[in-house]
């Protein structure tokens, strides 16, 4: 049952709780700061194989019950991220309300991380969408549960390019897997989202010399690709659904894989970086399948994020991280022969794999 603990409740966020039941959460937590204006809402999903860990996301949402939905899907997705890749962790997030552009300042995120200290290590944080390493150092002034910090201090760095290299291992084993080789040569990828996951993932298919067209709301990062990459080619967010394409990677933001998307979408594949990609897991997860789509379920693939912090607790060492994150090729293969053998989605595979740990922790 979802139990709600708070520190300073935003009363729309707090109804909004009642109106969702599918989220068993062990504990959300409502942050509020008049001095800095931080807005924040922590949500932990699932504590039973260790402590919750996921990044702090800063986005303007639209309305606040768009927060609390979004921090908890997010949440439950780590508990499962952390499970599938055996990792000795449970799911949690934080999402705080407003711009990382206009409203963030380090008196902002050193209070955020007071907040994190309050909670005695349940969750520990890192970085997200519209958050970044030296955010983390401001945290890290606060509280020692947050994670990312510079290699110089003793951390991992930024985990985007192991979130990267994971999500091109599950592009290379979704090729494998429908092809019957992983050779991207000839493969037309188009990669939405060219942030800092989105630009390490097109480095990796530019060095195998796929064909790739890049889709971003953000003039800089699209830039960014076009000048380091000469086999890129750019589409506006209008025209990225129809363009045709051998594998669709969204590395922005979820719930693209939706009813509208999919009767657009001209793919064989759907392996991204981006969290929560399918907007309902039940009626699209179906539906990929019966439009012949290899869907590799998000939570997995993009896991070596996760997989790099973790190793930042334990003693980083980057070698082995690597390692770790090299074998969600190998899972990523093990989820597409369950999904055939029984007949079901290559998400509710993965969750059933993920959610058989988790039950076998409880005892």
């Amino acid at each position: 049952m979802l139990a709600t603990q708070e520190v300073n409740t935003f009363e729309d966020l707090k109804s909004s709780l009642s109106n969702m039941p599918e989220f068993d959460h062990e504990q959300v937590e409502f942050c509020h700061d008049e001095e800095t204006g931080l807005k924040a809402i922590i949500a932990v999903h699932n504590t039973v194989l260790g402590p919750a860990l996921g990044g702090a996301r800063m986005w303007s949402y639209k309305t606040e019950e768009e927060a609390i939905r979004d921090v908890l899907r997010l949440s439950r997705g780590m508990t499962y991220k952390a499970s599938i890749s055996g990792l000795e962790l449970g799911g949690g997030k934080a999402v705080i309300i407003g711009s990382s552009k206009r409203d963030k300042s380090e008196a902002l995120m050193k209070c955020y991380g007071r907040f994190i200290e309050s909670l005695k290590g349940k969750y520990i944080t890192a970085e997200d969408v519209g958050t970044s390493e030296q955010d983390m150092i401001y945290i890290s002034s606060e509280t020692k549960h947050v994670t990312g910090i510079p290699e110089s201090m003793g951390g991992s760095g930024d985990p985007s390019p192991v979130t990267a290299y994971g999500t091109y291992m599950g592009i290379k084993a979704s090729v494998k897997e429908m092809w019957g080789n992983d050779d991207l040569s000839d493969k037309t990828i188009v990669v939405q989202g060219v942030g800092h996951v989105g630009q390490y993932l097109v480095e990796h298919l530019s060095k195998e010399n796929a064909k790739i067209i890049v889709c971003d709301i953000n003039e800089d990062n699209l830039k960014t690709v076009t000048d380091n990459y000469k086999n890129v080619t750019v589409v506006s967010p209008e025209e990225v659904y129809n363009v045709s394409m051998d594998i669709y990677s969204p590395c922005a933001l979820g719930a693209t894989v939706n009813t509208e998307t999919l009767n657009q979408l001209k793919c064989c594949i759907i392996a991204g970086a981006a969290n929560n990609q399918l907007e309902d897991e039940n009626i699209h997860g179906r539906m990929v399948i019966e439009k012949g789509i290899l869907y590799a379920p998000d939570f997995l693939i993009n896991a070596g994020g996760l997989i790099n912090v973790f190793s930042e607790i334990k003693g980083y060492d980057r070698k082995e991280t690597l390692k770790l994150t090299e074998n969600i090729y190998n899972l990523t293969l093990e989820i597409y022969e369950k999904s055939k053998k029984e007949n079901i989605s290559t998400h509710k595979a993965a969750l059933e794999l993920a959610q058989k740990r988790v039950d076998e922790a409880k005892g």
